[in-house]
């Protein structure tokens, strides 16, 4: 899993808390989305069809806003809040709302959902 961390609290918190960068952060998304790096480019074998029409390369959520807007609708609806219940997470305060911060948030909110959907948590 190219050294990706683990699905944890403590990784969750690490994203929301800007303590993990960037490029793991996508990376990490990028797995659970089914993209896979080869020597050729980007094996989208495991990736639903409609990601793999929008983004045949995986996108960098945090720069995009339309990619973070895909992967919020793409949360199942009982999956929602689960920044909320499964972390406890209240949100950032007004000086933190910055678009990186509220996609590193819509971020973990997907990985909860996948660690969900798939009996990870």
């Amino acid at each position: 899993m190219d050294n990706l961390p683990p699905l944890t609290t403590e990784t969750f918190w690490a994203i929301l808390n800007d303590d993990l960068d960037d490029d793991t952060v996508h990376r990490l998304v990028w797995h659970y989305l089914g993209y896979r790096q080869t020597e050729d480019g980007w094996d989208l074998s495991q990736v639903s069809p409609d990601w793999q029409e929008r983004y045949p390369t995986p996108p960098a959520f945090i720069e995009s806003r339309p990619a973070t807007v895909q992967l919020t609708r793409s949360i199942p609806k009982p999956h929602k809040q689960l920044l909320k219940e499964h972390l406890g997470f209240q949100g950032y305060s007004i000086n933190e709302l910055i678009p990186r911060k509220t996609r590193r948030a819509t971020m973990v909110n997907w990985l909860l959902s996948y660690a969900a959907d798939h009996g990870l948590t």
